[in-house]
Protein backbone atom coordinates (compact mmCIF):
# COMPACT_ATOMS: atom_id res chain seq x y z
CA UNK A 1 0.00 0.00 0.00
CA UNK A 2 1.16 3.69 -0.44
CA UNK A 3 1.17 6.53 2.29
CA UNK A 4 -2.05 8.13 0.54
CA UNK A 5 -3.87 4.98 0.38
CA UNK A 6 -4.06 4.49 4.22
CA UNK A 7 -6.44 6.24 5.95
CA UNK A 8 -4.88 6.74 9.80
CA UNK A 9 -4.97 9.27 12.65
CA UNK A 10 -2.48 9.85 15.24
CA UNK A 11 0.09 7.77 12.96
CA UNK A 12 3.12 6.36 15.06
CA UNK A 13 6.43 5.45 13.33
CA UNK A 14 9.07 3.02 15.57
CA UNK A 15 12.32 2.47 13.12
CA UNK A 16 13.21 -1.01 13.94
CA UNK A 17 15.96 -3.77 12.71
CA UNK A 18 16.40 -1.36 9.60
CA UNK A 19 12.55 -0.94 8.64
CA UNK A 20 9.57 1.72 9.75
CA UNK A 21 6.75 0.27 12.16
CA UNK A 22 4.04 2.71 11.53
CA UNK A 23 1.19 1.57 14.14
CA UNK A 24 -2.77 2.48 13.53
CA UNK A 25 -6.23 1.65 14.86
CA UNK A 26 -8.21 -0.65 13.10
CA UNK A 27 -11.30 1.98 12.68
CA UNK A 28 -9.85 2.06 8.82
CA UNK A 29 -8.21 -1.15 8.71
CA UNK A 30 -8.21 -3.50 5.52
CA UNK A 31 -8.60 -5.78 8.10
CA UNK A 32 -12.48 -5.32 8.49
CA UNK A 33 -12.26 -2.06 11.26
CA UNK A 34 -13.26 -3.00 14.87
CA UNK A 35 -10.99 -2.96 17.81
CA UNK A 36 -7.53 -3.83 17.99
CA UNK A 37 -4.45 -2.24 16.35
CA UNK A 38 -2.59 -2.34 13.42
CA UNK A 39 1.06 -2.18 12.39
CA UNK A 40 2.47 -1.64 8.79
CA UNK A 41 6.06 -1.85 7.67
CA UNK A 42 8.43 -0.04 4.73
CA UNK A 43 11.78 1.07 4.24
CA UNK A 44 11.11 4.45 2.48
CA UNK A 45 7.99 5.91 4.18
CA UNK A 46 5.84 5.82 0.88
CA UNK A 47 5.36 1.79 0.23
CA UNK A 48 3.89 -0.34 2.84
CA UNK A 49 3.78 -4.02 3.85
CA UNK A 50 0.63 -5.07 5.73
CA UNK A 51 -1.67 -4.27 7.64
CA UNK A 52 -0.58 -6.49 10.02
CA UNK A 53 -2.36 -7.30 13.35
CA UNK A 54 -0.85 -6.56 16.42
CA UNK A 55 -3.26 -6.45 19.29
CA UNK A 56 -6.37 -8.33 19.36
CA UNK A 57 -7.97 -7.90 22.60
CA UNK A 58 -8.23 -11.11 24.47
CA UNK A 59 -12.06 -12.71 25.77
CA UNK A 60 -13.01 -10.66 28.46
CA UNK A 61 -10.55 -8.02 28.14
CA UNK A 62 -12.57 -4.97 29.91
CA UNK A 63 -12.49 -2.07 27.44
CA UNK A 64 -15.08 -2.16 24.94
CA UNK A 65 -14.37 1.38 22.65
CA UNK A 66 -11.85 3.90 21.43
CA UNK A 67 -8.66 1.98 20.59
CA UNK A 68 -7.09 5.34 19.98
CA UNK A 69 -3.56 6.43 19.73
CA UNK A 70 -1.30 3.57 19.81
CA UNK A 71 2.48 4.23 20.20
CA UNK A 72 5.52 1.12 21.08
CA UNK A 73 8.18 1.44 22.59
CA UNK A 74 11.53 -0.09 23.21
CA UNK A 75 12.48 -0.35 26.29
CA UNK A 76 14.83 -2.63 28.25
CA UNK A 77 14.73 -5.16 25.52
CA UNK A 78 10.71 -4.98 25.12
CA UNK A 79 8.05 -3.61 23.25
CA UNK A 80 5.60 -2.06 25.29
CA UNK A 81 2.83 -0.46 23.40
CA UNK A 82 0.40 2.74 25.17
CA UNK A 83 -3.02 2.41 23.96
CA UNK A 84 -6.16 5.12 24.72
CA UNK A 85 -8.91 2.87 26.11
CA UNK A 86 -12.41 2.78 26.93
CA UNK A 87 -15.62 1.05 27.99
CA UNK A 88 -19.30 2.58 29.14
CA UNK A 89 -18.90 2.34 32.62
CA UNK A 90 -14.73 3.06 33.06
CA UNK A 91 -13.11 6.19 32.31
CA UNK A 92 -11.29 6.61 28.88
CA UNK A 93 -7.56 5.92 29.62
CA UNK A 94 -3.77 4.78 28.57
CA UNK A 95 -2.86 1.26 29.34
CA UNK A 96 0.58 -0.70 28.63
CA UNK A 97 0.78 -3.83 26.35
CA UNK A 98 3.95 -5.88 25.99
CA UNK A 99 5.32 -7.91 23.22
CA UNK A 100 8.82 -9.66 22.78
CA UNK A 101 8.57 -8.47 19.08
CA UNK A 102 7.72 -4.79 17.43
CA UNK A 103 4.62 -6.80 15.21
CA UNK A 104 3.47 -8.55 18.50
CA UNK A 105 1.35 -10.15 19.50
CA UNK A 106 0.77 -7.67 22.28
CA UNK A 107 -0.71 -8.68 25.24
CA UNK A 108 -1.95 -6.72 28.74
CA UNK A 109 0.99 -5.51 30.62
CA UNK A 110 -0.57 -2.88 33.47
CA UNK A 111 -3.46 -3.83 34.73
CA UNK A 112 -6.31 -1.34 33.17
CA UNK A 113 -5.58 2.20 32.79
CA UNK A 114 -1.99 3.50 34.36
CA UNK A 115 -3.58 7.11 34.17
CA UNK A 116 -5.90 8.38 37.05
CA UNK A 117 -9.36 6.21 37.27
CA UNK A 118 -11.09 8.73 37.75
CA UNK A 119 -10.04 11.38 35.25
CA UNK A 120 -10.99 10.89 31.70
CA UNK A 121 -7.22 10.57 30.10
CA UNK A 122 -5.98 10.07 26.70
CA UNK A 123 -2.48 9.55 24.44
CA UNK A 124 -0.17 8.45 26.90
CA UNK A 125 3.69 8.57 26.07
CA UNK A 126 6.62 7.28 27.51
CA UNK A 127 9.34 9.46 28.93
CA UNK A 128 12.10 8.42 30.58
CA UNK A 129 14.11 11.62 32.47
CA UNK A 130 18.00 11.94 32.46
CA UNK A 131 18.28 9.35 35.56
CA UNK A 132 16.42 6.58 33.23
CA UNK A 133 13.27 6.66 35.47
CA UNK A 134 10.11 6.02 33.34
CA UNK A 135 7.11 8.46 33.08
CA UNK A 136 3.90 8.28 31.38
CA UNK A 137 2.90 12.03 30.03
CA UNK A 138 -0.52 12.11 29.20
CA UNK A 139 -3.56 14.18 28.75
CA UNK A 140 -6.16 15.01 30.95
CA UNK A 141 -9.16 15.81 28.79
CA UNK A 142 -10.82 18.97 27.82
CA UNK A 143 -14.75 16.83 28.12
CA UNK A 144 -13.75 17.09 32.02
CA UNK A 145 -11.89 19.81 32.76
CA UNK A 146 -12.84 22.21 30.13
CA UNK A 147 -9.26 23.76 29.99
CA UNK A 148 -7.34 20.34 28.61
CA UNK A 149 -4.43 19.90 30.26
CA UNK A 150 -1.28 17.92 30.00
CA UNK A 151 0.42 16.12 32.97
CA UNK A 152 2.75 13.50 33.86
CA UNK A 153 2.91 10.78 36.28
CA UNK A 154 6.21 8.78 37.18
CA UNK A 155 6.12 4.53 36.52
CA UNK A 156 7.42 1.62 37.97
CA UNK A 157 11.13 0.43 36.51
CA UNK A 158 9.00 -2.15 34.58
CA UNK A 159 6.20 0.31 33.17
CA UNK A 160 3.22 -1.83 34.99
CA UNK A 161 1.88 0.79 37.31
CA UNK A 162 2.41 4.55 38.21
CA UNK A 163 3.99 4.96 41.11
CA UNK A 164 3.13 8.60 42.06
CA UNK A 165 0.85 11.23 41.74
CA UNK A 166 -0.41 13.28 38.64
CA UNK A 167 1.67 16.66 37.90
CA UNK A 168 0.24 19.18 35.48
CA UNK A 169 2.92 20.42 32.98
CA UNK A 170 0.57 23.15 31.54
CA UNK A 171 -3.24 23.69 30.04
CA UNK A 172 -4.25 24.24 26.30
CA UNK A 173 -5.32 28.00 26.68
CA UNK A 174 -1.50 28.62 28.48
CA UNK A 175 -0.51 28.92 24.68
CA UNK A 176 -1.09 32.52 23.18
CA UNK A 177 -1.89 31.01 20.42
CA UNK A 178 -4.93 28.64 21.30
CA UNK A 179 -8.42 28.62 20.40
CA UNK A 180 -11.62 27.38 22.24
CA UNK A 181 -13.58 24.53 20.46
CA UNK A 182 -17.05 25.83 21.93
CA UNK A 183 -16.99 28.57 24.88
CA UNK A 184 -14.45 27.52 27.20
CA UNK A 185 -13.02 24.70 26.11
CA UNK A 186 -9.75 23.95 24.87
CA UNK A 187 -8.17 20.63 23.63
CA UNK A 188 -4.87 18.92 24.70
CA UNK A 189 -4.05 15.88 22.07
CA UNK A 190 -1.17 13.83 21.07
CA UNK A 191 2.00 14.67 23.49
CA UNK A 192 5.49 13.61 22.24
CA UNK A 193 9.07 14.49 23.68
CA UNK A 194 11.93 15.34 21.73
CA UNK A 195 15.85 15.97 23.15
CA UNK A 196 17.80 18.05 20.81
CA UNK A 197 21.51 17.98 20.56
CA UNK A 198 22.12 20.70 22.83
CA UNK A 199 20.07 18.71 25.40
CA UNK A 200 16.76 20.65 25.31
CA UNK A 201 13.64 18.78 26.06
CA UNK A 202 11.14 20.09 23.78
CA UNK A 203 7.10 18.43 23.96
CA UNK A 204 4.85 18.81 20.39
CA UNK A 205 1.33 18.35 21.62
CA UNK A 206 -1.98 19.56 19.45
CA UNK A 207 -4.74 21.80 19.90
CA UNK A 208 -7.08 23.99 18.31
CA UNK A 209 -5.88 27.59 16.95
CA UNK A 210 -7.20 30.27 13.91
CA UNK A 211 -6.37 27.53 11.40
CA UNK A 212 -7.97 24.79 13.16
CA UNK A 213 -6.22 21.25 14.46
CA UNK A 214 -2.51 22.70 14.73
CA UNK A 215 0.70 20.98 15.93
CA UNK A 216 2.61 23.02 18.73
CA UNK A 217 6.01 22.86 20.35
CA UNK A 218 6.75 23.38 24.57
CA UNK A 219 9.88 23.35 25.77
CA UNK A 220 11.31 22.44 28.98
CA UNK A 221 12.78 25.90 31.44
CA UNK A 222 15.57 23.23 32.49
CA UNK A 223 15.46 20.01 30.15
CA UNK A 224 13.05 18.05 32.28
CA UNK A 225 9.81 17.44 32.61
CA UNK A 226 9.49 19.14 35.98
CA UNK A 227 10.89 22.30 34.55
CA UNK A 228 8.30 25.25 33.28
CA UNK A 229 7.09 24.57 29.64
CA UNK A 230 6.70 28.01 27.96
CA UNK A 231 5.22 27.61 24.29
CA UNK A 232 7.07 28.56 20.57
CA UNK A 233 5.81 31.16 18.58
CA UNK A 234 4.33 30.47 16.04
CA UNK A 235 2.93 26.74 16.06
CA UNK A 236 5.29 23.72 14.32
CA UNK A 237 2.42 23.14 12.19
CA UNK A 238 -0.58 25.14 11.96
CA UNK A 239 -2.68 23.56 8.49
CA UNK A 240 -5.56 21.93 9.98
CA UNK A 241 -2.82 18.58 10.58
CA UNK A 242 -1.85 17.31 14.50
CA UNK A 243 -1.49 14.31 16.93
CA UNK A 244 2.41 14.13 15.81
CA UNK A 245 5.76 12.26 16.74
CA UNK A 246 9.18 12.76 15.99
CA UNK A 247 11.73 10.06 14.65
CA UNK A 248 15.02 9.52 13.26
CA UNK A 249 14.77 8.01 9.67
CA UNK A 250 16.86 5.16 8.52
CA UNK A 251 19.05 8.06 7.01
CA UNK A 252 19.56 9.41 10.58
CA UNK A 253 17.53 12.74 9.53
CA UNK A 254 15.15 13.88 11.93
CA UNK A 255 11.01 13.42 10.77
CA UNK A 256 7.65 14.55 11.53
CA UNK A 257 5.00 12.65 11.35
CA UNK A 258 1.24 13.90 11.39
CA UNK A 259 -2.31 13.18 10.52
CA UNK A 260 -4.07 15.70 8.25
CA UNK A 261 -6.97 17.00 7.69
CA UNK A 262 -8.39 17.31 11.56
CA UNK A 263 -11.76 16.34 9.77
CA UNK A 264 -12.68 12.51 9.51
CA UNK A 265 -13.11 11.01 6.92
CA UNK A 266 -10.06 12.04 5.08
CA UNK A 267 -7.16 11.70 7.32
CA UNK A 268 -3.58 10.24 5.90
CA UNK A 269 -0.01 10.09 7.52
CA UNK A 270 2.38 12.80 6.07
CA UNK A 271 5.84 13.38 6.71
CA UNK A 272 7.95 16.49 6.92
CA UNK A 273 12.17 17.36 7.35
CA UNK A 274 12.90 18.63 10.74
CA UNK A 275 16.08 21.14 11.71
CA UNK A 276 16.96 21.68 14.67
CA UNK A 277 18.15 25.83 15.16
CA UNK A 278 18.96 27.70 18.13
CA UNK A 279 17.81 24.74 19.94
CA UNK A 280 14.00 24.38 18.43
CA UNK A 281 12.70 22.59 15.86
CA UNK A 282 11.11 23.72 12.68
CA UNK A 283 9.86 22.30 9.53
CA UNK A 284 12.14 22.70 6.42
CA UNK A 285 9.32 21.96 3.86
CA UNK A 286 5.52 21.47 4.21
CA UNK A 287 3.94 18.92 1.21
CA UNK A 288 0.28 18.67 2.61
CA UNK A 289 -1.87 20.10 -0.50
CA UNK A 290 -5.15 21.49 -0.88
CA UNK A 291 -7.03 18.67 -2.40
CA UNK A 292 -8.53 15.86 -0.27
CA UNK A 293 -7.41 12.41 -0.87
CA UNK A 294 -10.25 9.41 -2.18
Amino acid sequence: MKTREIRIRDPFVLVDGGRYCLYSNRLFSPNGGGNGFDAYTGTDLENWDGPFRVFDPPEGFWADGDFWAPEVHLYKGMYYLFATLKAGNVCRGTQILRSGSPLGPFLPWSDGPVTPRGWECLDGTLYIDKNAKPHMVFCHEWLQVMDGEICSVPLSDDLKTSVGEPKLLFTASSAPFTKPVREGCYVTDGPFFHRTEKGGLLMIWSGNSKNGYMTAVARSCNGEINGNFTHCEPPLFDGDGGHGMIFRDLGGDLRLTLHAPGESGFERAYFFDLIEEDDIIKITEKPIKEEKPC
